[in-house]
């Protein structure tokens, strides 16, 4: 026990100091992003607010955090100051991927390097936000009123992962309206572009950091879009990405079907199917049952995955270019390697707040955006740079029935963890004075907010009846008419 104590504390302070390590050279990075310093300062401010453990990430607890009198200095950097946004994300995003490159180097372990797409959305309420539409959201499994943006990924297979870029998905009707378009913030020249547009975008800002991938993958949306297929393949990346199951294919024969079919017809027997991993999860490896088929073209496959419990499909359509090597065991860990995606929203939004966001103007969301990513890339980075040195657990089991250890050992530190230690280096108990100027700050603004909520209501509420006085004196006549003539009435009628 007392080892097992020495060790932990010795990967706290080796952690710790390696964190905040990272967060001074990313933010040193950015400065030249910045036109002013008071700005940048206010970044690192933000960045360092959220790897705190603030219960909920806006513009007042980053402020109360950060020591500032107003959040009016928080609010400036997201709407009104000047920096590059698009240049910090290419900041973050070679500083992400060459730290993960180095953990990779250190553990002297091959592996692919993947990048994912994926989108994720927040819940909005109202119509003023950028981008807000009823539209279907995965964070909350149906149709609601919200946001949606397209990230990118950066997976360093056995090493570790995280976002490299974002592009809000904006709808038509915003960017046609000009009274809407304004009241948003939306650039002038902003064209409309679908999901898989906003896709090649962020993909060709990565291409000209000179960042490149072994194989992109995404889910259907991104399967289905042919533009965004031709992009790759005159880029000469090769890709693995899902396609629906009515996804019309070429077969080499000159026959043309959809996914589901080509499945009936050619993979019925159980000798075109071979178990293999996905790759390895949390909790052991990822078993399924995968077949994959030729097209007309000698570089495009049909890689099919079934499910050995409920026979549920999955087809990943896959390109890869002359010159690289095309085997079923390489886009079968291509086609496992896209879940970490789905990690990095998850940390993104419990960890770093990305969800949080109040933000309405177009550029105060991105620059949201692109703070988390910073704060993410510094502790996924610490994460993977750490991940052999503080990985002290017992050897996995190798039978059923196999007892125990007597010391499970700890785990590697992960991005939360990380992220806690951070926070209790950094953080630093506010002087009475300025918890009792927010307190009162806080109160007075709620007051002022709340006496304006009842002026609107009271407008309201006069629109309200005016609209029904025909109606109330109707109601009032009937109210002041004597007994008997209401009963002489009803004999009457």
């Amino acid at each position: 026990m007392t080892s097992t104590k020495s060790e932990a504390a010795a990967a706290v302070r080796i952690g710790a100091g390696l964190a905040l390590r990272n967060q001074d050279e990313l933010l040193g990075l950015l400065r030249p992003c910045f036109a002013r310093t008071q700005p940048w300062l206010q970044a690192g401010k933000y960045v360092s607010a959220l790897v705190s453990e603030l219960p909920r990430v806006n513009g007042w607890s980053i402020a109360r955090r950060g020591g500032d009198r107003t959040p009016d200095r928080t609010q400036r950097l997201l709407n009104h100051a000047a920096w590059d946004t698009f240049a910090a994300m290419s900041v973050v995003r070679r500083f992400a991927a060459t730290g993960l490159e180095e953990a990779a180097r250190r553990r002297r372990r091959g592996g692919m390097v993947i990048g994912a797409i994926d989108e994720t959305g927040q819940e909005k309420a109202g119509a003023a936000t950028a981008g807000v539409k009823r539209q279907y959201l995965g964070c909350a499994g149906k149709v609601a009123n919200g946001i949606n943006t397209v990230h990118l990924s950066y997976v360093r297979e056995r090493a570790g992962h995280a976002l490299i870029g974002a592009r809000q998905w904006i709808p038509a009707g915003h960017i046609a309206d000009p009274v809407r378009s304004l009241l948003m913030g939306l650039p002038l020249d902003l064209q409309f572009r679908t999901k898989g547009q906003l896709a090649i975008d962020v993909c060709a800002d990565a291409y000209a950091d000179g960042i490149r991938f072994d194989f992109t993958c995404g889910d259907e949306v991104y399967g289905s879009c042919t533009q965004l297929r031709e992009f790759f393949e005159a880029e000469g990346q090769a890709y693995v990405l899902r396609v629906p199951s009515n996804f019309t294919l070429t077969l080499a024969a000159g026959t043309k079907m959809t996914c589901a079919q080509a499945v009936t017809a050619l993979l019925k027997h159980q000798r075109c199917w071979e178990i293999r991993s996905a790759g390895h999860g949390s909790k052991g490896q990822r078993w399924y049952a995968w077949a994959w088929l030729a097209t007309a073209s000698p570089r495009h496959h049909l890689l099919i995955r079934r499910h050995l419990r409920t026979g549920d499909l999955a087809f990943h359509y896959c390109w890869v270019p002359e010159g690289q090597i095309l085997t079923k065991t390489r886009l079968i860990r291509a086609a496992g390697l896209r879940w970490p995606v789905e990690e990095d929203f998850a940390f993104s939004k419990d960890c770093f707040g990305l969800d949080q966001c109040q933000a309405r103007l177009y550029t105060a969301i991105l620059r949201h955006a692109v703070l988390v990513m910073a704060a993410l890339a510094i502790c996924a980075i610490t994460a993977a740079l750490l991940k052999d040195r503080t990985d002290t657990q017992a050897p996995p089991p190798v039978r059923p029935g196999q007892p125990p250890p007597a010391e499970p050992g700890m785990i590697p530190l992960t991005i939360p963890e990380i992220k806690r230690l951070l926070a209790a280096l950094t953080t630093r108990p506010l002087p009475q004075w300025l918890v009792i100027h927010w307190d009162a700050w806080t109160r007075r603004h709620q007051a002022r907010s709340r006496w304006f909520h009842k002026r609107a209501r009271l407008a309201r509420d006069t629109e309200i009846a005016q609209l029904t006085v025909p109606s109330a004196a109707a109601l009032l006549g009937r109210a002041l008419r004597p007994p008997w003539r209401s009963r002489a009435a009803g004999r009457a009628g």
